[in-house]
């Protein structure tokens, strides 16, 4: 194997030979491709594109570098919910106890941030101590045991996907429709689940900026769940704006928790719902969306799925009775709107990378993060505003991030006469 033809091959638009492909990744997970070559592949598949072979192919070498889960023993339903990436999106943090809950098992292997996007690892790290890196065989105890737990991403499971993931988020290929794919099903379906539900982020603070991206995106995860014998559910929704009220690290926990009790802003806790539906309707405890919904409202209606989570965090070793006080900011500023008006746009990937400013995401690889950092969205689009009005407060614990990230953020809404209502599922 020659990786400079391969490379060569990929980026002159070629079919890559199967086991030209299984060489490389397995070449680079033993060190024997640099970075540089797997960023040059990358990089060739990005332009390019991969043909069904090549995917499939990709995805059995992510699942084989490593381990498998088998639930084979338990008579619950297995399944998990995966996002796209979009900002302010907890929803993984709420819907994996309220399914336990509910009666599933749900063993969620979540990613860290990417680009400008969130990371559901990074957000519970703001929970002092919590385990997110067990063995698997800890994995399993826990989720056999509690009924759900979220950890990231292992150097058992799917290896070869864990070096590249952090590739991709230095190199600015993070986007390829191929690439997140593979890396979002080998993933899941090394996790041994029976069921998906997926969360296609579509709009301007997505990866996916078109439905026709979504649409393209979509097609390939069924055929790789079919290929695979997985369920699949795949829900678009719009990343035109950030999701709820917050966004950061430690203040999307708290959020989480407040929709644990009830008290969650309506966007997040539909999107939320809708999701966790699709997996009741999966699994046979729901026949119908009115039935599966009416299971979810009520197991958070009785506090439910509040216990379930910190059943969760306890098993994970965390403290919610330090919670509070490790994430208390030192620093806040406001954002104050200029004239009279309604929001009409708001450039949510903008956001995101005000984020990452303030101290929320990865510039490198060992950029240390600050888990007080974040944004509270006091006004979203739709929304009257009067002159002087404060549209943004921002925190953080380092003076200079927060004034970088506060002026990125100064120009990411707009104000004007009207505002055409866009849907929450696109």
């Amino acid at each position: 194997m020659i990786p400079a033809d391969i490379i060569a091959n990929k980026r002159n638009g070629q079919e890559l030979n199967k086991n030209d492909l299984s060489k490389f990744i397995k070449a680079y997970l033993s060190n024997n491709i640099t970075d540089a070559q797997m960023a040059a592949l990358l990089m060739a598949i990005y332009f390019n594109g991969m043909t069904d072979q090549e995917l499939l192919t990709l995805v059995k070498e992510m699942i084989n570098s490593g381990k498998s889960i088998n639930f084979d023993k338990s008579k619950n339903y297995i399944a998990d919910k995966h996002s796209t990436g979009g900002i302010g999106d907890k929803t993984s943090i709420i819907l994996a106890p309220v399914l336990a809950a509910a009666g599933l098992k749900i063993p969620m292997i979540a990613g860290r941030g990417l680009e400008y996007t969130g990371g559901t690892i990074d957000k519970l790290e703001a929970i002092p101590d919590i385990n997110i890196s067990p063995p698997i065989n800890v994995f399993k105890k826990w989720v056999n045991k509690i009924g759900c737990a979220i950890i990231s991403q292992s150097p058992e499971i799917c290896p070869a996907d864990n070096k590249i993931y952090t590739l991709r988020n230095e190199t600015a290929t993070v986007p390829s429709i191929p690439i997140i794919c593979s890396s979002i099903m080998s993933k899941k379906i090394a996790e041994g689940i029976s069921g998906l539900v997926m969360d296609i982020k579509v709009g301007n603070g997505a990866f996916m900026k078109t439905k026709e991206q979504a649409l393209s995106l979509s097609k390939l995860m069924k055929k790789i769940a079919i290929y695979f014998d997985l369920k699949i559910d795949i829900v678009f929704s719009n990343m035109d704006q950030p999701l709820g009220r917050y966004a950061g690290l430690g203040c999307e926990v708290k959020e989480a928790i407040e929709c644990l009790k009830g008290n969650g802003p309506d966007d997040l806790m539909r999107i939320t719902s809708e999701l966790s539906s699709y997996l009741l309707i999966q699994s046979g405890k729901a026949e119908n969306k009115k039935q599966a919904l009416s299971i979810f409202y009520n197991i958070i209606k009785s506090g439910e799925g509040m216990i379930f989570f910190e059943n969760m965090v306890q098993a994970q070793n965390g403290n919610l009775n330090q919670f509070k006080n490790h994430v208390k900011h030192q620093y806040e500023k406001s954002i104050f709107c200029n004239k009279d008006g309604v929001i009409n746009y708001m450039d949510t990937e903008k956001i995101g990378w005000s984020l990452v400013e303030l101290g929320c995401g990865y510039k490198n690889s060992f950029d240390i993060l600050d888990y007080t950092a974040g944004i509270e969205f006091l006004a979203k689009n739709g929304d009257k505003v009067i002159k002087g009005q404060p549209i943004y407060r921002v925190f953080n614990s380092d003076l200079n991030k927060l004034n970088n990230g506060t002026r990125i953020l100064k120009n990411t809404f707009r104000i004007g006469e009207n505002y055409s209502k866009t849907k929450l599922f696109v």
